[in-house]
């Protein structure tokens, strides 16, 4: 089971302009004013989710949609899943040939196409006392959308990356598990501490600056226009200290080439001592290192956390809009969601609250590495925040392409970043 945040966003421009062509889209969805929930509901809601119809999570739908039925009579909730694959143009067909489900799950990205063509209702008209309720990055994550005014989903699970680092290459170098650094520029300028010390032999940068590392400098990446503006003066500083981390040895040559295999992989094949990775990383370390688990500290990243964000969305079109929400909001509650997160081992729930219930239910059967990498992942998840939904992989390969030229020193870091956000200006998903 993965956060599927990023699938199929490259081709999101022009699944945005196909729905809109064929809906009449609106800028923003649904709802023109509250939607009641409290009172008699009836009639029947389908409910869709994503490649989650299978022997471990089919019967907890089953248990959820019996509760919600029990609790509501005269509701029958319908539930059908699709599979992984192709999701993003099952969702758009759907849109287009006005067959919605009442509730869906999508990630930001697959749900902006629906949020411009007015396709998604809208949770702050529907209900504005739902906010408070859920993790605020997560919120936020729906409530970005170019142009658009209000919050298009319900956040349903989370996850984020962490840092990994090999304390049996650090320590000889003076590097004590108490005094890792929580900065970028500390750890930037550990890695330069370490490679002069070891002369070259023990990297700890182990890939590029990305978005994502603008984003956990506080940076600010877009504007309010939702125009890339992320080439500032503290961004050309991280791009130059990732060059002079090059320059002194810190940082793998391979990580700039077309045969990069992951910052993971090179850790787990002892080429860095460093990677980012996801709660989930201790179970591969356990499976393919096992001696190197043994020397693996994990710690938040430095700076703000990234947050990968999945959603329950209600069809703005649905014929029965209460006991759609009424069900959207019964499967994202706290109880609900930490049972769901009990299954789902490594996610966070998408409420405010209830990740030490998870812990609590689930530490006693857990490898104890796995345990402290979800605690360490839980803790972050209140200041986490997403990348914006509207940066693509085509622009990250760009990037890549531009920051090697930077961090080799074959072009300036204000020269790489100007020429990023260009591109990236000029291939927006929502113009």
């Amino acid at each position: 089971m993965k956060i599927r945040s990023t699938l199929a966003i490259g081709v999101a421009a022009a699944a945005a302009l196909a729905l809109t062509a064929c809906t009449g889209g609106t800028a923003g969805g649904g709802a023109a004013g509250p939607v009641h929930t409290s009172g008699e509901l009836s009639g029947t809601v389908q409910f869709q989710t994503w490649s989650l119809k299978n022997e471990k999570f089919t019967p907890y739908f089953e248990d959820l949609i019996t509760a919600f039925e029990e609790e509501h009579p005269d509701v029958q909730v319908d539930w059908i899943d699709q599979p992984g694959d192709g999701y993003q143009d099952k969702i758009l067909s759907q849109a287009n040939s006005n067959t919605l489900p009442d509730v869906l799950n999508l990630p930001p990205d697959i749900a902006f196409p629906l949020v411009t063509a007015g396709k998604l209702l809208d949770l702050d008209k529907a209900d504005p006392s739902l906010a408070d309720k859920y993790n605020e990055g997560g919120w936020e994550a729906y409530s970005q959308f170019s142009g658009v005014e209000g919050t298009y989903g319900l956040p349903w699970y989370l996850g984020s990356d962490e840092s990994w680092w090999n304390m049996q290459q650090l320590e000889p170098y003076g590097v004590a598990e108490e005094s890792l650094p929580t900065t970028s520029d500390g750890w930037l300028d550990l890695a330069k501490q370490v490679a002069a010390d070891s002369a070259g032999k023990v990297k700890v940068v182990s890939s590029m600056p990305g978005v994502d590392t603008f984003v956990s400098a506080g940076i600010k990446i877009m504007d309010d226009d939702s125009t890339f503006v992320f080439n500032t003066p503290e961004a050309v500083e991280i791009v130059q200290k990732y060059a002079d981390a090059y320059k002194a040895g810190a940082m793998p040559a391979e990580s700039l080439t077309g045969s990069y295999g992951g910052n993971a992989e090179m850790y787990l094949q002892g080429k860095v001592a460093y990677a980012t990775g996801g709660s989930g990383f201790a179970g591969d370390l356990r499976t393919k290192a096992p001696t190197l688990l043994e020397h693996t500290v994990a710690t938040p990243r430095p700076g703000t956390p990234p947050l990968f964000v999945q959603g329950l969305n209600v069809s703005a079109d649905s014929k029965n809009k209460a006991a759609a929400l009424a069900f959207a909001e019964f499967a994202t509650n706290q109880e609900n969601q930490v049972a769901f997160t009990k299954l789902a081992v490594g996610f966070a729930p998408g409420t405010a609250e209830g990740t030490d219930e998870v812990m609590d239910a689930v530490s006693s059967n857990l490898d104890p590495a796995q345990v402290k990498a979800m605690q360490v992942m839980f803790g972050a998840l209140k200041d986490a925040k997403a990348t914006p939904f509207q940066w693509t992989g085509a622009m990250t390969d760009y990037l890549n392409q531009q920051m090697a030229l930077a961090i080799r020193g074959d072009a300036t870091a204000e020269e790489t970043l100007d020429k990023i956000v260009q591109h990236a200006n000029d291939n927006r998903i929502d113009k």
